[in-house]
């Protein structure tokens, strides 16, 4: 018998303010598939798939997680990877205040406690606005530069999330699993 696997990822939600301003972005780009909205994140530490028998475990550890909450204001778009063709294009942070990776910090050494191995590319906080895999290298570059003083809002990070992620042929399909609150900053 197999074990159940659950594909999990730790984020920051983006608040609607955001994901309204980040949708902004969005205009016919032959080979973009545009993120929607409501599934707008910022990626603390992808785990992937996961025993269903840790979920639980790895739940009462993150609420143990005790952080500040922080101001974090989005600025600056780019694409991923920074060589070769691009497959992501994404919105940034123009500060990554000292409590992000405060709190990203606390959430590996949580993940590693609970005995469970994270994904380990470096942390580049941003949040995916589309995938662009099907592009071609000349609209992403010209996407980029369109967009190259993009501002958008200031918002207060005050929770964070532990997500489940779905595959579907129309795209990743995010569901909270558990929201963890910080502590008035």
């Amino acid at each position: 018998m197999s074990e159940t696997l659950r594909r999990l990822f730790v984020a920051i939600d983006a608040p609607p303010a955001v994901g309204k301003s980040l949708a902004t972005l969005a205009s016919p780009v032959a080979g973009f598939k545009w993120s929607r909205p409501e599934t707008l994140h910022l990626t603390l530490r992808f785990l992937g798939d996961t025993p269903a028998a840790d979920v639980d475990p790895l739940r009462t550890r993150l609420r143990m997680i005790g952080c500040r909450s922080f101001v974090l204001t989005i600025g600056g778009v780019g694409a991923f990877p920074q060589r070769g063709i691009p497959q992501v294009v994404w919105a940034g942070l123009e500060h990554a205040h000292p409590h992000l990776h405060q709190l990203r910090k606390r959430v590996d050494d949580t993940i590693l406690a609970a005995g469970l191995s994270p994904d380990m590319r470096s942390f580049h906080p941003h949040f995916t606005i589309a995938r662009c895999g099907g592009a071609r290298p000349g609209a992403v570059r010209d996407f980029l530069h369109k967009h190259s003083g993009y501002k958008g809002p200031s918002f207060r990070v005050d929770r964070f999330h532990l997500f489940e992620s779905r595959l579907t042929a129309a795209g990743a399909e995010h569901k909270t699993v558990e929201t963890f609150s910080l502590a008035a900053g």
